[in-house]
C-alpha cells in the first residue's frame, strides 16, 4: 500500500504533499489521521519554521472517500474516529491551535467540503488559476464540518460565507481571492514553484517573528470557544445527514437528478 502522505524538508521548509491522485486526494481514514500527525509532528521540530500543505496530481482535496462505505454509519460519513471530535475536527485544532508556525496552503486544484475546511485551516493560501472551491454540503444534504463554521466567516465575512455555502457556489482561482479565500493566484505550470518560493520567503524573517506574529492573531480571532464549536458542527452534521431529506439528496447526487426535499 502507498503511503498516503510525502513528507519531506527543504532547508526550514517542511513539505506536506497528499498522495493519493488516483481519489483525487480524497480523505480516508488513513489519510486524514496522517495529516494531522504530520503537522503535529511539525510543531514540535524546532528545525521546520514553515509548513506546505499541497496536494499531489491535480486535486489538493476532493473530500471525504465515501467509496469506503464499510468504515461509516448511515447517520455521518464521520463515524469511526479515535475521539468525539475526529479528524474533521483536528485538522483545526492542530493547525491553529496546537502549531504556532505558519502553515501555507497549496491548492493546486480542486477543494471541496472536508477537502475545503482542510484548505481554510492553513494560514496562508496559494491557489492555482484552474482550482475550484466549494463547500459541497447542501448538494448531499450535510451541513459544514471541519471548521468551516470558523474559518469560512472569518475569511468571507458572514453574508458571502452563507451565499458561499448556501447557494453552492464554486469558486475558481482568480474569484476565490477576489472573495479573500486565497492571498495568491498562480499559473497552473508554475505553482509548485511558486509555493517553495513563497515558503523560501517566509523562512528569511525569525522563526521566532512568526510564531508569536500567529499566536497573536489566533487568539484574536479566538471569540467562541473552538473545541465547543467544532462539537456543535459535528452534532449539526449527524443531524442533517440523519434526514430523510439528506438520504433524497444523496439518492439525487448518485442519480444525477434533482433532489425532492420534504422537510423531514
Amino acid at each position: 500500500m502507498n503511503a498516503p502522505l510525502t513528507v519531506s524538508d527543504k532547508g526550514h521548509v517542511r513539505r506536506i504533499i497528499l498522495s493519493r491522485p488516483e481519489k483525487k486526494n480524497a480523505l480516508d481514514q488513513a489519510l486524514a489521521w496522517s495529516i494531522v500527525e504530520a503537522v503535529d509532528a511539525a510543531a514540535n521540530d524546532d528545525n521546520v519554521w514553515i509548513i506546505s500543505i499541497t496536494g499531489s496530481g491535480d486535486a489538493f482535496c476532493s473530500g471525504i472517500d465515501l467509496s469506503d462505505t464499510a468504515q461509516f454509519s448511515p447517520f455521518t460519513p464521520q463515524t469511526a474516529q479515535l475521539d468525539d471530535l475526529g479528524w474533521v475536527g483536528h485538522f483545526l485544532l492542530s493547525m491553529r491551535k496546537r502549531c504556532d508556525k505558519p502553515i501555507v496552503g497549496g491548492i493546486n486544484g480542486v477543494a471541496v467540503g472536508a477537502g475545503l475546511g482542510l484548505a481554510m485551516a492553513t494560514d496562508m493560501r496559494l491557489i492555482s488559476r484552474s482550482a475550484r472551491l466549494m463547500a459541497g454540503y447542501t448538494r448531499i444534504g450535510g451541513s459544514p464540518d471541519a471548521g468551516l463554521t470558523i474559518t469560512l466567516p472569518q475569511a468571507l465575512g458572514y453574508e458571502r460565507a452563507m451565499r458561499f455555502m448556501a447557494e453552492n457556489l464554486t469558486l475558481r482561482g482568480e474569484q476565490a481571492v477576489e472573495w479573500g479565500l486565497a492571498g495568491e493566484v498562480v499559473d497552473d505550470d508554475k505553482f509548485a514553484a511558486r509555493l517553495d518560493a513563497y515558503c523560501d520567503e517566509l523562512c528569511s524573517w525569525s522563526p521566532i517573528t512568526l510564531r508569536l506574529l500567529k499566536r497573536g492573531l489566533t487568539r484574536g480571532i479566538e471569540c467562541i470557544d473552538m473545541e465547543s464549536q467544532l462539537r456543535f458542527e459535528l452534532a449539526n452534521i449527524r443531524r442533517a445527514f440523519a434526514s430523510e431529506d439528506a438520504k433524497e439528496a444523496r439518492r439525487a447526487f448518485k442519480e444525477k437528478r434533482p433532489p425532492n426535499f420534504i422537510g423531514a
